[in-house]
């Protein structure tokens, strides 16, 4: 379940791309946990109004602000520099990027409206949960197994550890200190409640 565990090694010690890796890891861990969410709205209809907040902001700011931030700032157009087609796997990512932010807001704007009493808005947090989860796992094994594959050959160590300082400013400005913590945290949490 540790996918911060970057924050404790010296750059030297991993490649960029196996600090994303290890992102995935506690991404899927919250795709797992938002699957068990959907379960109970189906079954009983509750949806517990801190850990979906929790579930979220996670989606909104770790995986998206920052893990993705990542990759579209400073790993794809690295690749591009290193002789890959833009319009090849990049531009596939790109475009599963935004399909996932689309899902995130339509769940966002649905929790919004089932919050103001529009009890029918919990199906649409479901069936754009449920397409976001599809979305997400199958993206991560074309990242790890096909994208991150190909960085590990075409990119040198000097690119690697400069993405690898690229990724740290990243978290520093986009989610600040401390929140990597708070976000393992929630995950530690929600894991015990929705997965055990």
């Amino acid at each position: 379940m540790l996918f911060c565990i970057h924050a404790t090694m010296r750059r030297s010690d991993m490649k960029a791309t196996q600090q994303l890796r290890n992102e995935h890891e506690g991404v899927k861990i919250m795709l797992n946990i938002l699957e068990q969410v959907c379960r109970q709205l189906e079954t009983d209809g509750n949806l517990n109004e801190e850990h979906f907040d929790g579930i979220l902001e996670f989606l909104k700011v770790f995986v998206d602000k920052c893990h993705h931030g990542k990759e579209e700032d400073l790993l794809f157009p690295a690749l591009i520099t290193a002789g890959v087609s833009k319009d090849g796997p990049i531009a596939v990512m790109l475009q599963e990027h935004e399909m996932g932010r689309n899902y995130v807001k339509s769940m966002s704007d649905a929790y919004a409206a089932c919050a103001g009493g529009n009890e029918s808005a919990s199906k649409t947090i479901r069936k754009n949960a449920l397409a976001y989860i599809t979305l997400l796992r199958n993206h991560i094994e074309k990242e790890n197994n096909v994208l991150f594959v190909m960085a590990d050959s075409l990119l040198s160590e000097k690119t690697q550890d400069e993405l690898f300082e690229g990724f740290e400013r990243i978290e520093e400005e986009r989610i600040g200190a401390g929140k990597h913590e708070e976000f393992h945290g929630l995950l530690g949490k929600l894991s015990k409640m929705y997965l055990t």
